[in-house]
């Protein structure tokens, strides 16, 4: 049997005994140098042939740390948007917004999701009666109190105005036309609105105010960290006035108007929001309340909106669902470049309950969800006022939509939220 032969010895240890110890430090450096050479060709070879990734416009416009109170303006510009599609001041329907989701249990959350440049504000039929409230509104004696710039935002509204004459133009351009001195001009009422003129002609954002249905708040940070809202143009808010909450910090607005579970689970959400979102972001969301008067601009039924204080005790309780309207809000918020303030847009749609719970499946969705509600929302939205007399209208549209064959499991096929 041959003998089993011993593994190989490496490299340097199997050189013939003459050679000496002199030659094998020689034989050891050159072989470390030659490996040494093999890796720096391998790593060459490899950046020739690697492709550095180009950093995302994201990454390109992240904002840099900065102190409270503090902004460093930006390049970002808002983008052109497209003009939308087939757009006619007759015939293109408000969206049909029903943001309420079955029960039994109702959350209290921010809902945001990302909009699209080119929806930062909504247009439609609605326009009309829209601009003559608005135009009926800045009017009257009330006129001062529902468009305010205070000084320090007022750079912030410029900006703002200056944003709005580059959009509508391009997004409704069957509406809106630019003029030859800078300007903007409404092809429907004829009006021409020189926002290029300095001094302005009226306070920007009562111009702001005239461009869209949205009502428009500005909110700036200041150096405690807290935003402020210190420009607005509010006339068809319908429950509250921008004079009662102009000066006050973001939290104040909201613990000042009782929103429900707003220390709890929304504050320390919509700070952080507010200090995060970046001027590339549109963001939105929708509520929804209800009305007992058919008036746009001012719900009378919860008091004259001259008394010092309003509230939903003074409503008439039980009024026939004749009188019970739909009120429904869809609210965007950008920030602006160059001042940094925050752009809050809401657009009020308006709607009778008799109308919308003849479409499919809304009557029994808006039942759950107004059963949901809490106590606190309950008192917050007036819901012992209407209640009975609503819950009872829905629920029997509800059993005759169940009752001509319609199919509640196949709900979600049809619509999703917030529609």
């Amino acid at each position: 049997m041959m003998a089993s032969q011993p593994p190989p010895l490496p490299l340097w240890l199997s050189l013939p005994a003459a050679v000496t110890a002199a030659s094998k430090t020689h034989f050891l450096i050159a072989l470390l140098i030659a490996a040494v050479s093999l890796t720096a060709i391998i790593r060459l070879r490899s950046r020739q042939t690697t492709t550095t990734p180009t950093p995302s416009p994201s990454s390109k416009l992240k904002p840099a740390a900065r102190a409270p109170g503090e902004w460093t303006p930006s390049s970002y510009t808002f983008p052109t948007p497209p003009a939308y599609p087939s757009w006619s001041i007759t015939s293109t329907k408000p969206l049909p917004y029903r943001p309420f989701r079955y029960g039994p249990k109702y959350n209290v959350t921010m809902g945001l999701r990302s909009l699209k440049p080119e929806d930062w504000i909504e247009l439609d039929s609605d326009y009309p009666r829209y601009h003559a409230d608005k135009a009926r509104r800045i009017a009257s004696p009330r006129g001062p109190k529902c468009s305010i710039t205070l000084p320090e935002a007022y750079p912030a509204a410029l900006e703002l105005l200056d944003e709005l004459v580059a959009y509508l133009p391009a997004r409704y351009p069957s509406l809106y036309q630019r003029t030859a001195s800078g300007g903007i001009k409404n092809l429907y009422s004829g009006e021409v609105l020189e926002t290029a003129q300095r001094p302005l002609p009226e306070d920007p954002m009562q111009m702001c105010g005239r461009l869209t249905q949205d009502d428009l708040a500005l909110m700036i940070e200041r150096p405690d960290g807290q935003y402020y809202l210190l420009a607005g143009s509010v006339l068809l808010a319908g429950f509250w006035r921008v004079e009662d909450k102009l000066g006050m910090p973001l939290s104040e607005i909201h613990t000042s108007g009782d929103v429900p579970q707003y220390r709890e689970k929304l504050e320390k959400g919509m700070m952080n929001f507010f200090r995060r979102l970046k001027v590339e972001e549109v963001v939105g969301r929708n509520n929804y309340f209800f009305q007992v008067d058919d008036d746009l601009a001012w719900s009378w039924s919860i008091g004259d909106e001259e008394s010092e204080h309003v509230s939903w005790s003074t409503a008439e309780k039980d009024r026939a669902i004749e009188h019970h309207y739909f009120r429904s809000e869809r609210q965007s918020l950008r920030r602006l470049p160059k001042s940094g303030a925050v752009v809050f847009t809401i657009r009020t749609y308006f709607h009778k309950i008799m109308d919308i719970a003849e479409e499919d499946y809304v009557p029994g969705r808006l039942a759950s969800a107004v059963r949901s509600w809490g106590e606190d929302v309950s008192k917050y939205k007036g819901k012992e006022r209407y209640g009975d007399v609503l819950l009872e209208f829905l629920d029997k549209k509800h059993a005759e939509q169940i009752a001509r064959g319609l199919d509640s499991s196949k709900e979600d096929e049809v619509r999703a939220y917030p529609y």
